[in-house]
């Protein structure tokens, strides 16, 4: 996950204010003329206000030449990880999952079998990017899982570690990620449009297809299998539902709400980001509020949430070009009032 630093330039660690109680309704005016700019074809924002839908629109044309509906199909990259996130809580809340289980119970890589630091990985070491896996095996030379560093010692993003938690789910219920998902996360909150992995009886014809900086399609196979990490295929309404029940908050009991809150492990960048269950937390900001974010970046597709749960404000940007986040940027400071870093 790239830092909030590095994608805005903005500073929440040096006491200035980043956040002020009202988010301009011209905060989406500039959003075509930045898109031009950066040469990205479709965009969909989302903002809330109030813990209610502000603002839900999208910007573009599709590759078939006709203006991108609402119900676009977005790959939202590794905004994935919350939704897999809230998914597994959701599973601790009703009783049939627990944070601290040793997940060798229910599943051991065979890369990693001879090494018995697999008995430490919980799936809070999961959700706080703390497994010590590489984000993902095919980085290694080797092409296998290893541990790059003793589990539950530090931060290290890692899609094999959802991967993993996604695997030993999969082997206790006997049931797929996506399944368990639809009977405790989409059908509940209406989310009837969101799924891992791209369906055939998905309509091609309104999906956001990649394109590369210089805003040309980069050809390429929609993932068909499921990721707890990467690839799930959603629209910007079916998302905002996900953001709203976060923050309202009724998708979790208060207790688990605080744990997934919760700073787990200070992260790399500045001095408040910190991990927590399945997102970044920053805290504290002015008046008492504090920041939960996840950031989205496949080839040709770049994503962002941001959630301010004490003021239950956010916005979801969704874009379809490698660079997004020069237009989300843009936004994420017109909408909150952030503030560059100065010298």
């Amino acid at each position: 996950m790239l830092s909030l630093l590095l994608i805005t330039g903005i500073t929440v660690c040096c006491g200035q204010a980043v956040t002020k109680l009202v988010i301009p309704a011209n905060c989406l005016d500039s959003i075509p003329s930045w898109m031009a700019k950066s040469k990205i074809p479709v965009l969909a924002a989302s903002v809330i206000e109030g813990g209610e839908i502000k603002e839900l629109k999208i910007f573009g044309k599709l590759d078939n030449g006709q203006s991108a509906p609402l119900n676009t199909f977005f790959n939202v990259a590794s905004l994935t990880k919350p939704i897999t996130a809230l998914t597994v809580l959701r599973l601790v809340d009703m009783g049939d999952w627990n944070l601290d289980e040793p997940l060798d119970r229910y599943w051991i890589d065979p890369d990693i079998r001879a090494d018995l630091r697999y008995k430490k990985i919980t799936t809070r070491i999961v959700l706080s990017h703390q497994t010590g896996f590489p984000n993902w095996r095919s980085q290694n030379p080797t092409k296998k899982l290893a541990f790059l560093f003793d589990p539950g010692t530090r931060y290290g993003y890692s899609g094999e570690g959802f991967e993993y938690l996604r695997h030993a789910l999969e082997n206790k219920f006997h049931r797929t990620l996506q399944q368990l998902a639809d009977s405790v996360l989409f059908k509940p909150l209406g989310m009837n449009h969101t799924r891992y992995g791209w369906s055939d009886k998905l309509d091609s014809t309104l999906f956001a297809e990649p394109h590369d900086k210089n805003g040309e399609v980069i050809k390429m196979a929609k993932i068909k299998n499921i990721v707890a990490a990467d690839w799930l295929v959603t629209t910007i309404n079916d998302y905002s539902k996900f953001a709203l029940a976060v923050l309202n908050p009724k998708a979790l009991s208060n207790q688990l709400f605080t744990e997934m809150v919760t700073p787990q492990v200070k992260m790399q960048g500045g001095p408040k980001e910190n991990m927590g269950l399945g997102w970044e937390v920053i805290k504290p900001l002015d008046n008492d509020e504090y920041l939960l974010m996840h950031t989205g970046s496949d080839d040709g597709v770049k994503t962002l949430v941001i959630l301010f749960p004490k003021s239950k404000r956010g916005i979801v940007l969704f874009t379809n070009g490698n660079n997004g986040f020069d237009v989300i940027k843009q936004t994420i400071k017109a909408a909150f009032h952030l503030k560059e870093l100065t010298p």
